[in-house]
């Protein structure tokens, strides 16, 4: 489906936009592929790698911006919407900048996207958008909704919306392990609480589940990858094994254990062999089976949460991780 075709990815400069890139670039070997963000050294940077690439192309935009957006949209086939204020303590003390690119930029991506003919766009979600108790939750909730109903229009040939959501990506910038391993050195790693969870994800399955979205999607779903739970004990474990843990509390916002399908979604949610999806109760869509395929519908009270997952990682499979990505860690 992306052979040579014009993609444009929002935030494309982040963790996600990076490997998205490199992993696009030599699987399906598209005509172009535009990177639009806010931060010119970031583009920069990324612009000297890609130097010899015709391929890779940059527009320095905010998804706050519409009119710019909609410019740079001219002549692309898919988007991918990975833009968003992320940090949850950030976003706590700058509610109204989060909101500002979280939902207004969702909704300028909406917009634009429809106007402009796009055929598909996915956008990024995060666990904590499932039953959120923090602003960027909250906002990534709201995206969420504004996504999927972005496909409520009456033809299939009109821009199609769907959302992929996945938990922390190991070893992203300003994540847990490249911050573990800063602290590493001093003996002692601050613990939250030593009851935490959180989902795993690598960088490339997260652009895997990127592109099944894109070959599979009708307009309207979620799909949310299958991957293992941890501990934050074992997580500290892997990378300072002699260092001492000390719980310092939670910090505002933060959640014991991530959710990225709740109770609630389970009467419109299928499994399938590497993912669920979430079909929306709108148009009784979550009754297509054309959207259903061959998934199967989960149990009543069904819940997809980091403590109940039935796939852990252990310490020792993270160091391994680690020691085979120690040169990626927080580039990444």
């Amino acid at each position: 489906m992306l052979e040579n075709s014009t993609i444009l990815i929002t935030g494309g400069t982040g963790s996600f936009g990076k490997k998205f890139v490199r992993m696009t670039l030599d699987r399906y070997k598209p005509k172009a592929i535009i990177i639009y963000s806010r931060d010119e050294m970031k583009q920069w940077d990324m612009a000297e790698k890609y130097r010899d690439d015709q391929r890779v192309k940059f527009i320095i935009g905010d998804v706050r911006d519409k009119e710019r957006l909609s410019r740079s949209l001219d002549g692309v086939d898919y988007v991918v919407h990975a833009a968003a204020t992320k940090i949850v303590p950030t976003a706590e003390y700058n509610p109204f900048e989060c909101v500002k690119t979280n939902i207004n930029g969702a909704m300028n991506v909406i917009d634009a996207c429809t106007d402009k003919k796009i055929k598909k766009v996915v956008a990024l979600s995060t666990d904590k958008a499932s039953n959120p108790i923090n602003l960027y939750g909250a906002t990534k909730l709201a995206s969420d909704k504004l996504f999927v109903a972005g496909s409520s229009h009456l033809s299939l040939d009109q821009t199609q919306f769907s959302v992929v959501r996945y938990g922390n990506v190991m070893g992203s910038r300003g994540s847990v392990i490249p911050f573990f391993l800063q602290k590493k050195s001093e003996g002692v790693l601050p613990i939250t609480d030593d009851r935490m969870t959180r989902f795993m994800i690598s960088l490339e399955e997260g652009v895997k589940l990127v592109w099944h979205a894109f070959e599979d999607m009708l307009g309207g779903e979620i799909y949310v990858k299958k991957i293992p739970s941890m501990t934050i004990t074992d997580i500290a474990k892997a990378v300072a094994p002699e260092a001492e843990q000390k719980i310092i509390g939670i910090r505002p916002g933060e959640k014991l254990h991530e959710q990225m399908i709740g109770v609630e979604d389970a009467p419109h949610t299928f499994e399938y062999d590497e993912h669920f999806k979430i079909l929306p109760a709108i148009h009784n869509w979550s009754k297509d089976p054309k959207r259903i395929k061959d998934g199967k519908r989960v149990p009543e009270n069904f819940l997809y949460s980091s403590d109940n997952n039935k796939e852990w990682m252990n310490a020792e499979e993270l160091a391994e991780w680690i020691e085979e990505n120690k040169d990626k860690i927080g580039l990444i």
